[in-house]
């Protein structure tokens, strides 16, 4: 029997709570009532998503990001957030205080409110997330057309690096080791970004699964292909690649972990966004563009490679 992974487990729940005709978003939108709420939960499991040398302080941090990405993507502010703990009986009170210490600073970081939670006890950390706002639209990932231009808020591969210099021991010089450990432990949603560019994306979506499965989402939405004419990464990159004989492309699409916005936008409004991300110094990349067709795929003066569909998927990587 083959094994599920988080897919096939996503595609049972919405079969069985009758969402056959589920379109899968960064966040959740409803009404109550007359008000249209945003909502988005993310699960961090100590086992499977806290590396050696993160702290609590950083952990917490980084389940509170994996829901901002979101909203930074969507173009919506949040507003609230309720937290829930799992937390091992050995923690000591030294240990909850940087926790509460830590999701403390991180609101205050992206400006929003913890109304409360809750807390159980269980053999490992396990830290629940969700955050809340409001919003009359979101920049769905569907909606790119022909020509428009395919950008990214930031390079790719540094947390992908970061992880294997931390488990697997690879080569990295100091400079490049500090930079890959700040992309892994102290990740940068583009929330001021997203909010000041909205309404210029035609589609956008959060990178935290992988390059490569974003850009495959995005095109599968908007009925169109992606060409992707250069690599958002810079030398370092190729250079630690070499050094520890990894395919570069290999960090660049499929190493996951990143929480950078990648959207299409028009030719028209691609000099204001360029102009707007040079003001709050984010380095903008213009990585391809949309045609028509299917399919994500990659072209240099050699060759046309065919991206693959695969990142990082719970149950499976």
């Amino acid at each position: 029997m083959k094994k599920l992974n988080e897919e096939n487990i996503i595609r049972i729940f919405q079969k069985e709570l009758g969402n056959r005709k589920f379109a899968s978003e960064d966040v959740e939108i409803f009404r109550l009532k007359k008000i249209p709420i945003v909502a988005k939960i993310d699960t961090l499991v100590a086992s499977t998503d806290i590396p050696t040398g993160m702290k609590l302080q950083e952990a917490i941090r980084k389940s509170v990001v994996a829901c901002v990405s979101d909203f930074s993507v969507k173009g919506v502010k949040p507003s609230y957030g309720i937290v829930s703990l799992t937390i091992p009986t050995k923690f000591s009170k030294t240990k909850i205080i940087e926790l509460a210490n830590g999701l403390a600073r991180a609101a205050k970081e992206f400006n929003f409110k913890i109304l409360g939670g809750d807390t159980n006890e269980g053999k490992e950390l396990v830290i629940q997330t969700c955050i809340f706002g409001t919003a009359k639209k979101i920049v769905q990932r569907k909606g790119a057309k022909v020509n428009e231009i395919i950008i990214t808020t930031g390079p790719f591969g540094y947390s992908s690096a970061g992880l294997k210099i931390i488990l697997d021991k690879k080569k990295a010089n100091r400079k490049f080791f500090q930079k890959a450990k700040k992309a892994t432990f102290r990740p940068i949603p583009r929330l001021k970004f997203g909010l000041q560019n909205k309404r210029y994306f035609s589609s956008s979506m959060d990178s935290s699964d992988g390059l490569a499965i974003t850009l495959h989402e995005m095109s599968r939405q908007s009925k169109k292909k992606f060409v992707i004419t250069k690599l958002p990464a810079n030398s370092d990159l190729f250079e630690f690649a070499k050094m520890n004989g990894i395919n570069p492309m290999e960090l660049i699409f499929y190493g996951g972990e990143e929480y950078e916005m990648v959207a299409t936008v028009s030719r028209k409004n691609l000099t204001l966004v360029k102009r707007n991300a040079l003001v709050q110094k984010i380095p903008l990349f213009e990585i391809g563009y949309v045609s028509n067709g299917k399919g994500v795929v990659y072209t240099d003066k050699k060759k046309i490679t065919k991206i693959k569909k695969k990142g990082w998927l719970h149950f499976e990587s």
